[in-house]
């Protein structure tokens, strides 16, 4: 297989926007914009949404159909823990969005993805699976997903992609199907962290020069509306891993 990279969009997607979103903006979302003085039963103030909009991004050449709907995607892959927490609002009320399915998919330390291994040049076992699937969110609109840190592929910057639906179907073999596809996108990586993990072992295995995320054809710069996690250190360590936040707005019906 020859290498592909996502330049452009190779398959159909939706034309919505959606809101992306730091955990801290969310909490303030749900609030809605406060006046300056503090409301009593007599004063009370509407609760004005200030989500901020923004388009979404390729789909890109690798989803692959009928993935697992699960906690853990990792499959035992080489690499250091990713636990990512997405939490999925409405974009005009910022409700939480509760049962909606939150979909990734992305490569492993070697730049492959399941279904598609050797278009980065290493050969491994390949299941069609692995760094595959989703999970529902609760009632506070949250999909927990654990993971590993993303390596690169030629032409890319490190990133995962993402896919929300709504009113899926749950399938006796541990899938998914149906329901309506609200958001396409795109989570991204601090270049200061991403440098610190691509300098352990188990990355640097990975010899295909790396995109940095200022070079990148896909993110625009534009922060956490435009993908750009929130991470935390899950341990002293970069070997440790790391936590992921975010949360996306989308837009309904």
């Amino acid at each position: 297989m020859t290498d592909t990279p996502e330049t452009h969009e190779p398959h159909p997607i939706g034309r919505r926007t959606v809101l992306l979103a730091t955990g801290a903006t969310a909490a303030a979302l749900a609030v809605g914009a406060a006046a300056s003085n503090t409301p009593t039963a007599a004063t009370p103030v509407a609760a004005t949404a200030v989500c901020t909009l923004t388009k979404e991004m390729t789909e890109g050449p690798y989803y692959l159909d009928g993935q697992y709907v699960r906690s853990d995607i990792s499959e035992d892959k080489t690499g250091i823990p990713l636990k990512l927490t997405l939490t999925v609002v409405d974009d005009d009320t910022c409700a939480p969005l509760n049962n909606a399915l939150v979909e990734i998919w992305h490569c492993d330390a070697l730049g492959e993805y399941s279904g598609f291994v050797g278009n980065n040049g290493h050969d491994e076992p390949d299941n069609g699976t692995f760094l595959r699937g989703g999970v529902l969110t609760n009632a506070d609109g949250v999909a927990a997903i654990t993971t590993v840190y993303p390596g690169w592929y030629r032409g890319r910057c490190v990133h995962i992609h993402i896919k929300v639906h709504t009113d899926v179907t749950l399938t006796s073999d541990g899938s998914f199907t149906g329901g309506e596809e609200l958001h396409t996108g795109q989570l991204f990586f601090s270049e200061t962290i991403t440098t610190r993990v691509a300098a352990l072992a188990a990355y640097k295995v990975n010899t295909v020069p790396r995109t940095t995320l200022a070079q990148d054809s896909i993110y625009d710069e534009g922060g956490a509306a435009s993908g750009l996690l929130t991470l935390t250190p899950l341990g002293s360590t970069t070997s440790a891993g790391y936590a992921g936040a975010l949360a996306l707005g989308v837009e309904q019906g």
